[in-house]
This record gives structure tokens, C-alpha cells and sequence, in this order.
């Protein structure tokens, strides 16, 4: 993908995206499911409670594990709910999102929806379609066309 191609991606509309989110969504709660199964396994416990000691530990865990997951797949531009989508993460001038550019994506993507959602719904008003996450870490969310096929 060159970058010029890549700057004349129009960028993914709302419902498009929300639809990505719903997949992610379903996707990590699964991940989180899986990487809590040690923990159980260790503590023989279903949940580390919150008087628990290591509680602080467990929960950085688990957030740490929801980054991996983001991260990973938006070093390579999808996530797989994007994918089913036709949704691309780069940056604002076409160019790969780097690791700077993902942290700072993740934890105001926590921001946008801690605020009822409000990050997230911006982008239905913004000229340039963009949420709060989008805006503060100088990324852009663009639509993918279908390939054509030739025969």
C-alpha cells in the first residue's frame, strides 16, 4: 500500500465502526476469559476480590493483556472485528501507526468511552469524522473498498 493511495480512502463511517467494536468487543471479553484462566488455576479462585492483595496486580494484568491484543493488531492496521468491516488504522498522512501513536490511541479510546460514550459520538459531529482517540493520537480510521476482480 502506498501512501498516496492511502490518503484517498474515505474515512469509515459511524455505524461501520460500532460494528467493528460489537466483533472486538466479543473477541477480547474471550481473550480476557483466557488469560484469566492461570489465574484461576493459581489461586483456585474464579476472581481475584478486590480485598485480595494481588487484586491491583491482576487487574494491570488484564489491562495489559487488552493492550497487547489492540496493539498488536493496530501495528498491522486491523483488528479482526476491522477486517470484517473493511476498516484500516493509519496515520492522519497515510503512513503505518507506530507504538507511541497506539498508547496514546488506547488510553484515550478509554477516555472517549468512560465519558458515556461522548469521545465516541464526537465523531458524528466533526468535519472530518473523527472521535476523540482518532484526534489525539493522529490517526484516522478509513474504509477499505473491495478489491475487483478481473475476468
Amino acid at each position: 500500500m502506498d501512501s498516496a493511495s492511502n490518503q484517498e480512502r474515505p474515512p469509515a463511517g459511524f455505524f461501520r465502526r460500532m460494528g467493528a467494536t460489537v466483533y472486538d468487543a466479543f473477541l477480547v471479553v474471550a481473550i480476557l476469559l483466557f488469560a484469566h484462566l492461570p489465574i484461576q488455576l493459581v489461586f483456585d479462585t474464579t476472581a481475584i476480590s478486590p480485598e485480595h492483595p494481588w487484586h491491583p496486580v491482576y487487574q494491570l494484568y488484564l489491562v495489559g493483556i487488552w493492550f497487547l491484543y489492540f496493539g498488536w493488531c493496530w501495528m498491522r492496521g486491523q483488528t479482526l472485528g476491522m477486517r470484517a468491516w473493511r476498516i484500516y488504522l493509519q496515520g492522519e498522512n497515510g503512513e503505518p501507526v507506530i507504538w507511541r501513536r497506539v498508547g496514546i490511541r488506547f488510553l484515550s479510546a478509554i477516555l472517549s468511552w468512560s465519558v458515556f460514550g461522548m469521545g465516541v459520538l464526537w465523531q458524528l459531529v466533526d468535519r472530518d469524522r473523527k472521535s476523540w482517540h482518532d484526534r489525539l493520537s493522529g490517526t484516522v480510521l478509513v474504509f477499505l473498498h473491495r478489491k475487483k476482480t478481473s475476468e
